[in-house]
């Protein structure tokens, strides 16, 4: 699986490329049924590491997208609730198409466990990867299920914080 916009090199940082990453180890799981620990080598050796590196994923952050990797896996019974929850009337996640749904589950994940990284700088990330996928609707999709559940979860990083004079 590659992404169909592929980013400049030079534009992404290296957690921006282990996202990317991340999607398509989540999708790579998804329709094959590969397990966590395997992906996660056959990420760092065939598209990290290796003669046939794909150069936008070689300045990945391993521990990074491992990390996000692990998280879903860890906490995906909690998380496809909450997006299911999110979601227009009738949909349920297993209708959505499979790398929105690897988006949606990173996002999720990456705001539950990464509280080094703030929510909105996650939402915005995720909303990124999806332009990297997706043309259309689906980049809204993410930053609407993503706002909603960071500021439920997190709901403290979207407190105004009121200057009052002195």
């Amino acid at each position: 699986m590659t992404a169909s916009k592929k980013p400049r090199t030079g534009e992404i940082t290296s957690r921006t490329a282990a996202r990317i990453a991340a999607v398509q180890a989540l999708y790579q799981m998804d329709m094959a049924g590969t397990d966590v620990n395997d992906v996660i080598a056959e990420f760092i050796e065939q598209h990290f590491e290796g003669d046939n590196r794909d150069e936008t994923l070689a300045t990945a952050d391993r521990v990074f997208f491992a990390d996000i990797l692990r998280a879903v896996v860890r906490r995906q019974r909690e998380i496809d609730p909450m997006i299911d929850e999110q979601l227009a009337e009738g949909w349920r996640l297993v209708r959505v198409d499979s790398i929105l749904r690897a988006i949606l589950r990173a996002g999720v994940a990456e705001i539950l466990d990464r509280s080094d990284v703030p929510a909105r700088v996650a939402i915005s990330e995720y909303v990124n990867v999806a332009h990297v996928f997706f043309d259309e609707e689906e980049p809204r999709v993410v930053n609407g299920v993503l706002d909603k559940l960071a500021r439920r979860i997190r709901g403290h990083e979207f407190v105004s914080k009121r200057v009052t004079p002195t």
